[in-house]
């Protein structure tokens, strides 16, 4: 029972990034029905019209990167040691394309242009535009705890490495006990030929 302590703050801190990254893809999912621009376009015969970008428009990257973090969370139950490590430079390459997204649009000064390529509006057709901040702001966050998730999971990595290398069974002592004994034995017995004695002359040692 001893034996298997080591092991539970790694199994904690891999359940922990596991968790984190559920919750970053929930919160891209929740984004990306979010409206994250609101287009309103006049074409000087119908009456003014308002087109709003949800982030799935605004970005179609939201929904598989949720798809990526989910599934990336289900294969961490399945992976330990190297593998793991990958699994953790691949969420930290998604959180920094996250996170590149949410900060994007959160500071770029005016995004009617672009609105209005993806909602296939004339530029000329734009009467104003208005930016929403929850969306962009959730994408941020998640990208934050996708950003940690990673972090956890190498450092699971790391330390799952150090606890297999310090776990050793009884029989696997037991094993290694013998072949030190046996070990021992033939080196005393070389080293008593290289002194001119003779190892199984037990009546001297008497």
């Amino acid at each position: 029972m001893a034996d298997a302590a080591p092991g539970r703050p790694d199994r904690r801190t891999l359940r922990i990034a596991q968790a984190l990254l559920v919750v970053a893809a929930a919160g891209l999912w929740a984004a990306s029905r979010l409206t994250w621009v609101d287009l309103r376009t006049f074409d000087g015969l119908s009456p003014p019209k308002l087109t709003t970008l949800s982030g799935a428009a605004w970005s179609s990257a939201l929904v598989p990167l949720a798809l990526l973090l989910l599934a990336t969370a289900v294969a961490a139950l399945a992976v330990r040691g190297w593998p793991l490590r990958i699994l953790a430079m691949l969420v930290a390459v998604a959180s920094l394309a996250t996170g590149y997204l949410a900060i994007s649009t959160l500071v770029t000064p005016d995004v009617a242009v672009r609105a209005a390529d993806l909602a296939h509006v004339p530029v000329l057709w734009l009467v104003g535009s208005q930016r929403h901040y929850p969306g962009p702001a959730i994408t941020l966050a998640t990208a934050l705890c996708t950003l940690v998730a990673a972090v956890l999971s190498m450092r699971s990595a790391t330390s799952a490495r150090g606890t297999g290398a310090k776990y050793v069974t009884p029989a696997a002592r037991r094993s290694l006990a013998q072949r030190n004994e046996k070990t021992i034995s033939e080196r005393m017995i070389w080293d008593a030929l290289d002194e001119g004695e003779d190892p199984t002359d037990h009546t001297e040692g008497r």
